[in-house]
């Protein structure tokens, strides 16, 4: 059998690349029936590739054996400083033939990995189908972690019972000022050991003036739990097209969002986390969507056992590795 060869990505590469991703999704969607089936296409995963291929400053690498795609790893810059000096695997990035063995993407990142980092783009991020365990290994023996979790469940078909002290309903203007206090809470805690993101951190203040402006926003719906008649945590949902980072191959038809939760520090233990996600799945429900998804930092202890316990079930996994050290 003729040996694999590694080529820069280019346009010529991009319907056999689609081909290729087409069924990467399908063996997907056997462990993940939720996801979209719609990138089963080969013309539609096509023009995910295209699309991706389209990206500012976009670079990557082919496998072809006989003069045929048997592989491919497409990435492209971030413009946000947050990221760091970043390039982005997403979705719709990589992509083996049937009997391709994950060992491959290993080759395929040793051909793109030397021009991102030439650019100076030494943070690199990859969406990996968490179901694909060769696949995950294959870049963990490339030195990535995990850094994030992308997690899809059944909506919840009625409200949940709470204990006579607690309490959840829908959020009111009055409210206001808990949430901001709430919404900083939040990346403060991601700031603490042992997930230390570097996310910036605004104020209560600048988070008021937001809440007063979008509290009205019908697209996001915004529970409380209260606690002897204090606001102790929020929850917001809403459908995951209002997602940035759930797109793509990532995002299942007909699918609600939990798109942020927190709890007060004072509070934690008491059970208003769990409360207010399985209000969430029971809205979503009542909203009209099939499935929720959500996604959280793994080393967030909170929220990776939370979620999790609450029946989540990880689609994605986004990686991570910092070049040079």
């Amino acid at each position: 059998m003729t040996r694999l060869e590694i080529h820069p990505f280019a346009d010529e590469h991009v319907p056999e690349a689609g081909r290729l991703l087409a069924a990467r999704h399908r063996r997907h969607r056997a462990d993940r029936p939720e996801l979209s089936g719609s990138f089963e296409d080969p013309a539609f995963a096509e023009k995910q590739v295209a699309e991706a291929w389209a990206l500012a400053d976009a670079s990557g690498a082919v496998a072809t054996r006989d003069g045929r795609v048997a592989g491919y790893l497409l990435g492209a810059p971030k413009p946000s400083a947050v990221w760091g000096p970043n390039l982005w695997v997403e979705s719709a990035g990589q992509a083996l033939g049937d009997g391709i063995e994950a060992e491959v993407v290993r080759d395929l990142y040793a051909g793109a990995a030397t021009r991102w980092v030439d650019e100076g783009r030494t943070a690199h991020y990859v969406l990996v189908p968490a179901s694909d365990a060769p696949l995950v290994d294959a870049w963990f023996r490339l030195g990535f972690g995990q850094q994030q979790a992308h997690a899809v469940r059944p909506p919840l078909p009625v409200y949940p019972r709470l204990p006579d002290e607690l309490a959840v309903r829908r959020a009111e203007r009055g409210d206001i000022p808990a949430l901001a206090e709430l919404e900083v809470s939040l990346p403060q805690h991601q700031g603490l050991a042992p997930c230390f993101s570097a996310g910036e951190l605004g104020s209560v203040e600048e988070s008021v003036a937001e809440w007063e402006a979008d509290f009205d926003d019908p697209d996001f719906t915004t529970f409380v739990a209260e606690h002897g008649g204090r606001v102790i945590g929020s929850a917001v949902g809403c459908a995951l097209t209002k997602s940035g980072s759930n797109n793509g191959l990532m995002r299942p038809d007909s699918a609600g969002f939990l798109g942020f939760a927190a709890v007060l520090p004072s509070a934690r233990g008491l059970g208003a986390g769990r409360a207010l996600g399985e209000t969430v799945l029971a809205w979503a429900a009542e909203a009209g969507f099939d499935v929720v998804a959500t996604d959280w930092r793994v080393t967030n202890l909170l929220s990776s056992r939370a979620w999790t316990a609450l029946g989540f079930v990880p689609t994605f996994h986004r990686l991570h590795r910092s070049i040079g050290y």
